[in-house]
Order: structure tokens, then C-alpha cells, then sequence
């Protein structure tokens, strides 16, 4: 019933919004009552953090069940950016942008994302560490990822504005050829 739960809160945050996603129509779509609703998650704000998290830990596994093939890649950098790109794209990425524009006027989304947040993001800091664990250590690993996630997640936000998916996928191309460069000075500084 969580599962049902979780899921229908993202389908309603990808095609109504946050304001439109309502307790209510959750539960409609996840086929059960509204007591069974709020029994699992008390407010809103419990619910739509509740199925980011969910989302979140479903990402980690499957950038973890990559690991060994990005190990084995002539470009683990290049790849593992590429998975990064892939890991942002569909209704996982936009429900996220929902609730953080939404947390800007709701204090208690805010508190709630405010939770939720580094653990996302952090899942992906772990996956890095664990690609290149030889260059993990060095103070600026962490810079360089949390780069990376903002380039991937600036280009998809600005791109919804056109909608091209030519230019989309040129500015990824040169954001991915600058990020490698970053990557791949800093490993050339820790070798």
C-alpha cells in the first residue's frame, strides 16, 4: 500500500503540480481510502517527501548496479556522467522541481526537502566515491560532483523553456566535454 502510495504521489506531482497534488486524489489514484492514506503519512508534506525518498533510493540502485560496467568503461568519467544525465531525465526530476520551487513558500515542504535533499544527494556523492574511490579523498571530489549534478540539472530545467531536444542535447555534449575536463584534472592531481 505504501508503494501504491508513493507512486501515485509522483504521477500527481508530474501531472498536476504540487499545488494540484492533493491528499485526496493520491489516494484515489492509489486505490485506497483516505484514512489508509493518512495512517501511512500523516500531512502532504510527509507524503510527496516520503515518495522523493522513495524515488531517490530506487536511483541509488540502479546507478550501484552499473558500477562494475562503468569500471570496466575506456571512459568511466564520460559514462558516469552520461548515467547522471539519464538518472535526471523523466518524472522523478520534474516531481523533485516541484517540490523544491514549492518548499520556497512552504515552510513545512521546506523543512521536510531539507531532510530529503542530502540524502539524494549524497547517494550520488557515494556512487562517485565508489567509481573512483583512488580519487574520493581529495578535497575537491566533492566540489566537482555536486558541479556535475548542477550543470546536469541547470541544463534540464532551462531546456523546458523551448523544449528543443537538438539543442538539449548539444548543450549536455559541451556541458558533459567541460565536466570531464574538471574530472579529469583533479584525478591528474591526485594520481
Amino acid at each position: 500500500m505504501r508503494v501504491r502510495l508513493l507512486d501515485a504521489t509522483i504521477d500527481c506531482l508530474v501531472e498536476y503540480g504540487y499545488a494540484g497534488t492533493t491528499t485526496t486524489r493520491v489516494a484515489d489514484r492509489a486505490g485506497v481510502t483516505r484514512g489508509a492514506q493518512v495512517h501511512h503519512f500523516p500531512t502532504k508534506a510527509d507524503l510527496v517527501t516520503s515518495a522523493i525518498r522513495h524515488l531517490a533510493e530506487k536511483r541509488t540502485e540502479v546507478a550501484m548496479a552499473e558500477i562494475d560496467r562503468l569500471r570496466a568503461s575506456s571512459d568511466p568519467v564520460g559514462d558516469a556522467l552520461q548515467l547522471m544525465w539519464e538518472m535526471h531525465q523523466g518524472p522523478v526530476f520534474s516531481a523533485t522541481v516541484e517540490l523544491w520551487v514549492a518548499s520556497r513558500t512552504d515552510a513545512e515542504l521546506r523543512r521536510q526537502m531539507a531532510v530529503v535533499e542530502p540524502i539524494a544527494t549524497s547517494s550520488l556523492v557515494e556512487f562517485g566515491k565508489a567509481l573512483l574511490p583512488e580519487h574520493a579523498a581529495h578535497h575537491e571530489f566533492l566540489h566537482a560532483v555536486y558541479t556535475a549534478m548542477d550543470v546536469v540539472r541547470g541544463i534540464l530545467i532551462a531546456s523546458w523553456a523551448t523544449r528543443d531536444q537538438e539543442e538539449l542535447e548539444a548543450r549536455w555534449e559541451r556541458g558533459r566535454r567541460h565536466l570531464r575536463i574538471l574530472f579529469t584534472t583533479l584525478m591528474a592531481a591526485t594520481a
